[in-house]
C-alpha cells in the first residue's frame, strides 16, 4: 500500500537547533511551507524567538518572523512531516519521545548522517524501531554546507524514500529553485554514502594537517568510495547511488573544504592536537567521531574490507599514532583497482 499522505504535506517540523536544523528549516520556508524549528536548549529557542538569529550555530543568519521557534515537542502534532536533524547517536531516543505526539501517517525525515555505536543499526532502522505508530521513515541526505543552504545558495540533495509516490510528495513539499532533491528508492545506499563520508572527511583532513599534499588526499577520496560502495553493496544498497548526490557528490564536498566539521577536525589531529583538546572548544557534533567505531564494527560483521575507516577508528579511539597508521597504510600490498 502506498504511503502517500491523502492532503499536501503544507506543515513542516524540523527536530534540532543546531546549523543544519536551522538551516533547513529556512529551505522549507523558502518552499513555501509553513515550518516550525523545535530546538533542545531553552536558551537557543529564547534567541532564535526574540532575537531572530541562532547566534551559537549559525550566527549571521537572520530568521524571518515566520518561522516558529519551540522547546515543545507536542508542538509537532500539527505538522503534515518532520525533519530529524538531531545528532545520529540521539536519533533513536529523540524519536522515541516525538513519536506519540506525531500526526498519524506523517513521515519522518531524517537528515542525520550515521549509524548508531552500539547496535550498528542504519538511522532508518534505528528511527523506524522508535516509531510504532507506522509513520513512514524517508532519508535526506547528499552534499551540504548548512551554511550556504541558510543563504539560499544553490543546493542539491538525495531525498530516499522506498515509497514512490510518498518520496515524490516530500520532494514537491521541500523542493525550491535553490534547494533541490532528487528522488530515490535505495534508502540504505543513501545512507551509507552519508555516514561513512564522515569517517573519509577526517582522515582527508589528517592529510591536510600532515602536508602530504593533494595526490594523496585526491587518492583517499577515491580509494574510500570504494570502501563506500562495499559496504552499501554488502547491505543491498545499489553501486549507482554511490555515484550520485548522497555518495560522490557528498564524499566530493566533505573531503575537500576545510568548512567541513569532520575535515577540520581531522586537520587538527594531523596537526598534533589531542582529540579532547579539539572537542573541548566545539559545540557542533562532528558525526565521524562516533561513526568510525560504527562503520568498524559493522564491516568486520559483514566481512567488508575498509582500511582507511579502519585507520581513523584506531587513531580516534585505540590511540594509534598518526605516523605509524599512516606507514601502515601506504604499506599495504599492491591490488587491482576494482577489488
Amino acid at each position: 500500500m502506498s504511503a502517500v499522505p491523502s492532503s499536501p504535506l503544507n506543515r513542516i517540523g524540523v527536530v534540532g537547533g543546531g546549523a543544519w536544523g536551522t538551516a533547513l528549516a529556512l529551505a522549507a520556508l523558502r518552499a513555501g511551507r509553513e515550518t516550525l524549528l523545535w530546538a533542545r536548549e531553552p536558551a537557543v529557542v529564547e534567541a532564535m524567538s526574540i532575537r531572530r538569529e541562532n547566534r551559537d550555530y549559525l550566527p549571521g543568519v537572520p530568521l524571518p518572523d515566520a518561522l516558529r521557534v519551540t522547546g515543545d515537542l507536542a508542538d509537532l502534532g500539527d505538522c503534515d512531516a518532520v525533519l530529524l536533524v538531531s545528532p545520529a547517536q540521539h536519533a533513536r531516543s529523540v524519536t522515541a519521545r516525538m513519536a506519540p505526539l506525531l500526526k498519524p501517517g506523517a513521515p519522518v525525515v531524517v537528515c542525520a548522517k550515521g549509524i548508531e555505536l552500539d547496535s550498528h543499526a542504519l538511522m532508518s532502522d534505528a528511527v523506524a524501531a522508535s516509531l510504532p505508530g507506522g509513520n513512514p521513515v524517508a532519508i535526506l541526505s547528499g552534499p551540504t554546507f548548512a551554511a550556504e543552504v541558510a543563504r539560499g545558495l544553490p543546493t542539491a540533495v538525495t531525498l530516499a524514500c522506498a515509497d514512490e509516490a510518498l518520496g515524490t510528495a516530500l520532494v514537491a513539499a521541500l523542493g525550491s529553485r535553490t534547494f533541490r532533491p532528487y528522488r530515490s528508492d535505495d534508502v540504505v545506499g543513501s545512507q551509507i554514502g552519508g555516514a561513512v563520508k564522515n569517517v573519509l572527511a577526517i582522515a582527508c583532513g589528517v592529510v591536510e594537517g600532515r602536508r602530504l599534499g593533494d595526490n594523496a588526499r585526491a587518492a583517499l577520496i577515491t580509494r574510500g568510495l570504494a570502501e563506500i560502495t562495499r559496504l552499501a553493496l554488502a547491505l543491498g544498497g545499489r553501486a549507482e547511488t554511490l555515484m550520485g548526490l548522497s555518495g560522490l557528490g557528498d564524499l566530493t564536498l566533505t573531503c575537500s573544504s576545510l568548512q567541513s566539521r569532520n575535515m577540520s577536525l581531522g586537520a587538527a589531529l594531523g596537526e598534533g592536537k589531542a582529540l579532547a583538546e579539539i572537542l573541548a572548544v566545539r559545540r557542533s557534533v562532528a558525526e565521524g567521531v562516533y561513526t568510525a567505531a560504527a562503520v568498524v564494527g559493522l564491516a568486520a560483521k559483514l566481512g567488508v574490507d575498509m582500511p582507511i575507516c579502519g585507520a581513523v577508528d584506531a587513531i580516534l579511539n585505540r590511540g594509534a599514532g598518526l605516523d605509524e597508521t599512516i606507514d601502515g597504510l601506504l604499506s599495504r600490498p599492491f591490488r587491482g583497482e576494482g577489488v
